[in-house]
């Protein structure tokens, strides 16, 4: 397929009402990500969308015709063409939903230091929940971040501090083989490199659920995991 560069505007004014039909349609985009989740049975489409099979069938028709989704033994399926238009519809509630949940916090935030890849998943934040407290209770910031960590099925964070206890908390969750994935400044990244940090970061080397990021460079999963790879 030759690949030629359009602005999204000029695609908007192509293919705007074809965009807008997935959008304005309560019923299809309630379909798409409910089939984004797994395959469904009328009757199950019918309980999660509270409509009836008057009003669904011709909507799923018309993605079975734009070859969204398919069906196999009574089954409605996305195809794979399917599968890529309802993971971004999803990504794009997702987004949207997680920026005005918290429009407080993200403008106060410089974003523009945070790295591309992980704007990109800031939809994955809309089940967080903002800390807020006083200064004069910063130790009970302190103590919910390393409970958090304690409990967390994985972890993905930027880190702006680091103390001892911080440190001891992610090293025993990397043991526990929980998936993290850290990224420091490059402030915090020269402290790193000094004890008791360097010595905590080199006996994680060799755990592949283990990565650490600065906010210049990527380091690699699972290899040479050693501080000094910060720049």
């Amino acid at each position: 397929m030759w690949r030629q560069e359009m602005s999204g505007f000029k695609i908007y004014r192509e293919m705007g009402d074809d965009v807008q039909a997935i959008y304005r349609s309560r019923l299809i985009t309630e379909i798409l990500l409910s089939l984004n989740e797994s395959s469904r049975k009328l009757s199950q489409l019918r309980e999660i969308t509270g409509s009836t099979s008057q009003s669904i069938i011709p909507k799923l028709r018309k993605l079975e015709a734009d070859h969204l989704i398919e069906t196999k033994e009574h089954e409605y399926y996305l195809t794979q063409t399917g599968k890529v238009v309802a993971s971004r519809l999803s990504n794009s509630f997702a987004t949207v939903g997680t920026i005005n949940k918290f429009k407080h916090f993200w403008s106060g935030h410089y974003l523009e230091r945070i790295p591309g890849p992980l704007l990109k998943e800031i939809g994955c934040l809309y089940e967080s929940e903002v800390l807020n407290d006083k200064g004069t209770k910063i130790l009970n910031v302190y103590n919910n971040q390393l409970k958090m960590i304690k409990e967390a099925g994985h972890i993905h964070g930027i880190s702006s501090v680091v103390t001892e206890g911080y440190a001891d908390s992610i090293s025993e969750r990397v043991k526990e083989r929980i998936p993290v994935e850290l990224i420091f400044p490059l402030h915090i990244a020269d402290e790193l490199k000094q004890s008791p940090y360097l010595e905590k970061i080199d006996a994680l080397k060799d755990y592949e659920n283990f990565k650490l990021m600065s906010l210049m460079k990527i380091l690699k999963r699972g290899s040479l995991l050693r501080i000094n790879d910060f720049p």
